[in-house]
């Protein structure tokens, strides 16, 4: 019997000079769950979702330590279910039938995506009460808009508004008009707005006044097949395939090129012309999104968005069918001899085996299908092309085997989902690991962001941009009568180490007795000793594990703490202020 800790230090003891390696040997039952894709990536939209609803959390519940007190046992649920999803079972080959096997994770999906919907509604919806409205109500009514991360940003913000007639958006801290304009969105109305400096782990608050909004162009062009911006001109198929994509900023340098018959945010699309009609959407000062629909080779609907002064590119993809096979998203690029690094878990890797500069090993290990995160980046020395990726598990370069790694492949393939293993010596014995059929959904949603970099890959730089991609300004109606913070703006923390990305703030395990929970990564290829400024002053803080178990007393001074990280390290904390 061990208790997992005595035989690691019998094992210290007794071999004192142990070799060390650090390198990724590939994946394999890691990779089963994308035979039910979009059951599992709901999951991880959700696991971005709560970084959100934990923030604005950690700011309801410094006002209000009673927060969410009903919602431990829906917590502690959903923690064990992050637990159990992704365990070995998914080969779905033992006596446990696959329809069972298919409920069993369903039932955990539940209990992670029901908790995560919770929390973030109601956080959402108490921040608001925490913000006073305007003296005239719902007459020009308020609401905030709310970042996540810890740097200001510029970004796009979506506020539900049913409301007919024009409307202008000031923003309450300049008080001068943004720019906004009307879209519907999920069958709903919103005003859209480009959000300014809008602070770390903080609010801006903004109010929605009737009259016309000041004139502003378009965000984009759009003429035929083709939408551009300052950044990007855009070629889109009817079939939804983009053929074209110069980078104007690059002396037009075409992003495209075909390989194996595939070309970009291509699902294996036989004819890039077959269906129906482009369909301009949203079309406004804030951003333009253009839609194609396809059956070619299975029904999907694709929508590309430029946005005003962002050279990001969205990409929303979605399945309106079933399907049985192995299906991917393919990437094929103008690059000659690219490199590919991504983000695996807690770790940013080079995909080239080790002997190569990598970081995989060059024996025992498996090739197919590299561990796509928040992100991986294909390019040469100082061009490339960073994807942002939120609902594909894994990727494969080129014609990737599991024996073979196609290192320089310019095609980046994202695994739509499937059933990639199988065992047996013919058709009767052949068994396919995992869910037959997607476990029947007939509808997937594959969200990408695209944008080109100049310069050498930059893993803080990657990160940074797929983080404001998958963590957007998050929006909630300003209802309080009373302010318990600010009125117009407000930020919880500041960094003086551009390099150290917040990785979850939010009340502690047992309560907000017990303080805040903050974790940081340092994406610094160095050791860094960055300075937390906080905008309360701390009475005591902790260095934990990341289970929350104080390792070792810190000294505060006042709002700020000093902090001390190794090249790439993840260090958690406790605050009490």
């Amino acid at each position: 019997m061990s208790n997992e800790e005595d035989f690691f230090a019998d094992v210290d003891r007794s071999y004192p000079k142990l070799p060390a390696e650090s390198v990724s040997y590939g994946n394999e039952w890691d990779v089963y769950p994308v035979s039910m894709n979009e059951t599992t990536a709901h999951i991880r939209r959700a696991t971005g979702k709560l970084r959100s609803a934990e923030a604005l959390s950690a700011l309801v519940s410094l006002k209000d330590s009673t927060f969410a007190r009903d919602l431990v046992e829906a917590r502690n649920l959903a923690w064990e279910a992050y637990g159990l999803y992704w365990e070995h079972d998914w080969t779905a080959d033992g006596p446990v039938s696959k329809r069972d096997r298919a409920n069993w994770q369903t039932k955990l999906h539940h209990r992670i995506v029901g908790y995560v919907d919770t929390l973030f509604n109601r956080a959402s919806l108490a921040m608001g009460q925490q913000l006073k409205m305007a003296q005239s109500g719902a007459a020009t009514p308020r609401y905030y808009v709310f970042n996540p991360l810890n740097w200001t940003r510029n970004d796009v913000a979506d506020f539900e508004y049913k409301r007919e007639g024009p409307v202008r958006v000031i923003d309450l801290q300049t008080k001068r008009e943004v720019v906004s304009q009307r879209i519907r969105k999920g069958g709903k109305p919103f005003v859209r707005i480009w959000a300014e400096n809008v602070p770390s782990i903080g609010y801006n608050v903004y109010e929605i006044q009737k009259g016309t909004p000041a004139s502003q162009p378009d965000a984009a062009q759009v003429d035929g097949e083709f939408i551009q911006n300052e950044y990007y001109r855009i070629r889109l198929k009817k079939s939804g395939v983009i053929s074209e994509l110069y980078d104007r900023k690059a002396n037009n340098r075409q992003l495209v090129k075909s390989q194996t018959g595939r070309l970009l945010n291509d699902i294996g699309t036989k004819d890039p012309d077959a269906g129906n009609a482009l369909v301009v959407e949203n079309k406004g000062p804030v951003s333009v999104t253009i839609k194609a629909f396809s059956n070619d080779p299975i029904a999907h609907t694709v929508r590309v968005t430029l946005f005003r002064n962002s050279r990001r590119i969205d990409i929303e993809d979605s399945l309106q069918a079933n399907f049985d096979d192995v299906k991917t998203w393919a990437f094929s690029l103008n690059l000659t001899n690219p490199t590919t690094n991504h983000e695996e878990l807690g770790a940013i890797l080079t995909a080239r085996k080790e002997t190569r500069g990598g970081h995989y090993a060059s024996q025992n290990a498996r090739y197919d299908w590299q561990t796509f995160n928040h992100f991986a980046d294909i390019g040469e020395p100082n061009f490339g092309l960073t994807i942002s990726n939120q609902d594909c598990s894994f990727f494969k370069l080129g014609k990737s085997t599991p024996d073979s790694l196609w290192e320089t492949s310019a095609q980046f393939n994202a695994l739509a989902g499937g059933q990639v293993d199988t065992y047996g010596s013919g058709k009767k014995d052949t068994l396919r690991l995992g869910i037959y059929n997607q476990n029947g959904v007939t509808k997937f949603r594959y969200h990408f962001a695209l944008t080109t970099r100049t310069a050498a890959f930059d893993a803080l730089t990657a990160m940074k941009f797929a983080l404001e991609d998958q963590n957007p300004l998050v929006t909630g109606a300003v209802t309080g009568t009373q302010a318990t913070y600010p009125e117009t703006t407000f930020s919880l923390l500041k960094a003086d180490a551009p390099g150290l990305l917040i990785w979850t703030l939010k009340p502690s395990e047992e309560g907000m007795g017990n303080g805040l929970i903050a974790r940081f990564w340092n994406l610094n290829k160095t050791a860094a000793t960055p300075t937390l400024n906080w905008a309360l002053p701390i009475r005591q803080a902790w260095q934990t594990t990341h289970i929350e178990t104080n390792e070792q007393s810190l000294n505060p001074a006042k709002n700020t703490l000093k902090t001390n990280f190794n090249a790439r390290q993840i260090n958690t904390y406790r605050l009490q202020f």
